[in-house]
């Protein structure tokens, strides 16, 4: 279930008080410094997998964690936050760490922590100490200590946190769990970097993270028509032998997957009225596809109908305020 909440719905007075118990519940305890009565924020809050995803939008502010609001629960976790907009100074352990817009901070709930924010939006992950394949000594380490979010697989962890809470209600539990892995596999291989100890993460941890590595190199280029698995084994050093190994442990092609991926973006985009005036195949050539041919055949095997019959029966269903009912197609 994915929570709203909004202090703009509770009286002036009593929007701090709110906030906290809200933020206390749902996430972990934390203690205000603001007085202001005019205290407009925002947050939303579910779960994937095992992750508990939060985004919020604040006010600029200070919020501390003492340790009188340390429980059990504390104990359990560790915690990232990802800023979007603003920027926020996290302090932890005697360091701290200043964070703009993209870059992350790693923190321990079981350690007193400090946060002083502009107005801002970020991301908030919590997730179970197990799932991070780190030794404590190393994550102790790491805490309040800045991530930069534009390069190397922090920009992946920075991405793909900051979608999350876009897709709360998108996954079957199986996917929840496979992309919730995906994110902690990423910061580890991030906080390793940022260690300097890449050679401590497993072998799997690593295979893991160059398949998430990949696919976002493929995404990022699937409008190429010349994407082929040579270019792609080059660009991560890696043989093409290798890289077809690996998603021979995905349970598909590489071919099969750049596939799908460009399809997805097809239908996305003639599902989209804002293009409408573009035809089936000039979408197609957008993302690679630019033999009319090959996309009429592989849209239909994947989607029942030839594209221009799907866009055409949703399309029929849009409504009067222009949103679109669209049929579900599996």
């Amino acid at each position: 279930m994915v929570v709203h909440f909004r202090t703009s719905e509770r009286p002036y007075r009593h929007r701090v008080d709110a906030w906290s118990e809200v933020v206390g519940r749902l996430l972990l305890p934390l203690e205000s410094r603001t007085s202001t009565e005019d205290f407009n924020a925002k947050m939303l809050v579910g779960d994937m997998g095992p992750l508990r995803i939060c985004e919020l939008l604040t006010p600029p502010g200070e919020c501390i964690r003492p340790s009188r609001l340390i429980g059990e629960q504390n104990q359990r976790l560790y915690q990232i936050d990802v800023i979007s907009r603003g920027t926020v100074t996290v302090e932890q352990n005697g360091r701290r760490a200043h964070l703009g817009a993209g870059d992350i901070a790693f923190t321990d709930p079981a350690l007193p922590a400090a946060y002083n924010s502009s107005a801002c939006t970020h991301v908030r992950l919590l997730f179970p100490r197990t799932m991070l394949a780190l030794p404590a000594t190393d994550a102790a380490s790491m805490t309040a200590v800045r991530v930069a979010g534009d390069r190397g697989s922090g920009a992946l962890v920075s991405s793909l946190s900051r979608q999350l809470p876009r897709h709360l209600d998108d996954y079957d539990p199986a996917e929840e769990a496979r992309v919730a892995a995906a994110v902690i596999d990423l910061l580890t291989v991030a906080l390793s970097a940022q260690l300097g100890r890449a050679e401590s993460i497993t072998p799997d941890t690593r295979r893991r993270a160059l398949v998430h590595h990949i696919r976002a190199y493929i995404d990022a280029h699937l409008g190429d028509p010349r994407l082929n698995p040579a270019q792609i084994a080059d660009a991560h050093h890696i043989s093409l032998r290798y890289l077809h190994k690996l998603f021979e442990s995905q349970e598909t092609t590489l071919s099969s997957w750049i596939r799908r991926r460009r399809l997805e973006r097809c239908r996305a985009a003639l599902l989209d009225p804002a293009q409408s005036h573009r035809s089936a195949n000039a979408i197609a050539a957008a993302w690679g596809m630019a033999n009319p041919a090959h996309f009429n055949r592989a849209f239909k095997a994947v989607y029942g109908l030839p594209p221009g019959t799907y866009r055409a029966g949703t399309l029929a269903h849009q409504e009067p305020d222009g949103s679109v009912t669209r049929p579900r197609h599996r």
